[in-house]
């Protein structure tokens, strides 16, 4: 159940349902693996889907996702390669209308944010990137879009891109982790984490400390304010106000990611 009431709502998950290693450790080794997705959106609150960066998908998919999954629960998308991997991304509209309309509305209610991932060697063009994210759809089928940027350049180090983001209310993505630079800026109505420091040698992924941590620090961001302990390179303070938090377990020690995202789930209880 996503953690909700005078704050945002906080959803807690992994990146796609489908990994061997899971089998035994997070799905029972008997199920059918026609019913994972359903085992999972049951123990998790949202899921990453990021076989969309790869290849389309299909209204018939997304709409036997959102029919497999409890009421309440929510997707995040990862967007496609051919959009983020353009030369100038303020010149992929096309891309970025093709993907739309591949049959993402079809999540309906469970349609959360759409995920951006740039490229290790896409640098910061101030001029480009506010082109890209003036192109990204305000809604879709009548329902109102989320965006997310995944910058993996430290050129994105500056404040120029704090504001930018900030200027069309999309949330830069907190990346913990040991190449991509970490942002922890709020600039849009909801705050999306990608946790990637995971370990093998422990059971729930992290030490119950940092799991605490961050718990705390979700609750902290759903209630309006911003943790003082990450680093942020904006010159302002976002307005105080609630927000939706998404926390993914990404990568890294992928076999216990669904375990810390239900110890985390269970640390917010």
């Amino acid at each position: 159940m996503a953690n909700e009431d005078a704050a945002g709502a906080i959803r807690v998950g992994i990146g796609g349902w489908t990994y061997a290693p899971w089998r035994g450790l997070f799905y029972p080794e008997k199920l059918p693996a026609r019913r994972e997705l359903e085992h999972a959106s049951r123990r998790l609150t949202a899921i990453e889907i990021n076989g969309t960066f790869y290849r389309s998908q299909g209204p018939k998919s997304f709409a036997k996702w959102r029919d497999e999954t409890p009421d309440g629960f929510v997707f995040a998308v990862k967007g496609h390669r051919a959009v983020v991997n353009a030369k100038k991304l303020g010149e992929a509209g096309g891309a970025v209308e093709w993907f739309f309309n591949t049959g993402i509305s079809e999540l309906g209610e469970k349609l959360g944010p759409v995920l951006w991932q740039l490229a290790p060697f896409k640098k910061f063009d101030a001029e480009d990137i506010g082109a890209f994210l003036a192109l990204l759809p305000q809604e879709l089928g009548g329902r109102p879009l989320r965006h997310a940027i995944e910058v993996r350049s430290k050129s994105f180090l500056v404040p120029e891109f704090v504001d930018i983001a900030s200027k069309h209310g999309v949330a830069i993505v907190f990346a913990e982790s040991e190449t991509h630079p970490s942002i922890a800026d709020v600039t849009a109505d909801f705050v999306y984490l990608r946790l990637q420091r995971s370990a093998s040698d422990i059971e729930t992924g992290y030490a119950d400390a940092d799991l605490e941590r961050w718990a705390a620090r979700a609750r902290e961001w759903a209630a309006g304010g911003a943790p003082a302990d990450l680093p942020t390179i904006g010159k302002g303070k976002p307005e105080k106000t609630k927000r939706d938090v998404f926390v993914f377990f990404i990568a890294s020690a992928k076999e216990r990611n669904p375990a810390a995202a239900e110890a985390l789930i269970e640390c917010l209880r």
